[in-house]
């Protein structure tokens, strides 16, 4: 029979040491989230996941604020993160830098996440966007790939921080 183990069983690391250990080459943007509970979800994703850094752009609100900590629960002390007005020229930046874009969005050119197989060596910036209107066709403009996760029901989209959870997971997947 399992046993559920204890927090202190998980030997997790401290914020200290999360800042200090070599990250994945994966950066998260947020373009123009609303709700302060999925920018704290994608914190606790991106500390989860261990990745390098998030942007969060536009009108995506920023740390310190009550309803980011109740979701990112400290997460918000240890990932990296800054907030950018304008995200096209931090998306142009890394691409200078040598980053892939990959903005998830359903476009006619998107191709399913399952049919998206990330290389090893390479560097990553993901973009998601906003919970009604998805990401600004600006940033979908500057994006190397487009990936969308199938569905199957009647809606056509997932919550941003579940949708997150999951392409950030993908790529982590396959770079390990």
């Amino acid at each position: 029979m399992a046993r559920k183990l204890k927090n202190i069983e998980l030997n997790r690391v401290s914020v200290d040491e999360f800042k200090a250990q070599k990250k994945f080459p994966i950066v998260l943007l947020l373009d123009n989230v609303r709700s302060m509970m999925n920018v704290g979800a994608a914190f606790r994703t991106a500390d989860a996941l261990n990745v390098d850094k998030l942007y969060l752009a536009g009108i995506t609100a920023t740390p310190p604020h009550r309803e980011i900590t109740k979701t990112a629960i400290g997460a918000e002390l240890a990932v990296n993160w800054e907030h950018v007005s304008d995200p096209d020229k931090v998306v142009r930046k890394l691409k200078e830098e040598g980053y892939t874009v990959v903005g998830l969005e359903q476009t006619d050119s998107s191709i399913s996440m399952q049919d998206w197989a990330p290389i090893q060596g390479g560097k990553w910036l993901v973009i998601v966007g906003n919970e009604v209107d998805g990401v600004d066709q600006n940033l979908v403009d500057l994006c190397d790939i487009l990936v969308e996760i199938p569905q199957f029901g009647t809606k056509h989209s997932l919550n941003v921080s579940v949708s997150t959870g999951m392409v950030l997971w993908h790529l982590v997947s396959k770079l390990l």
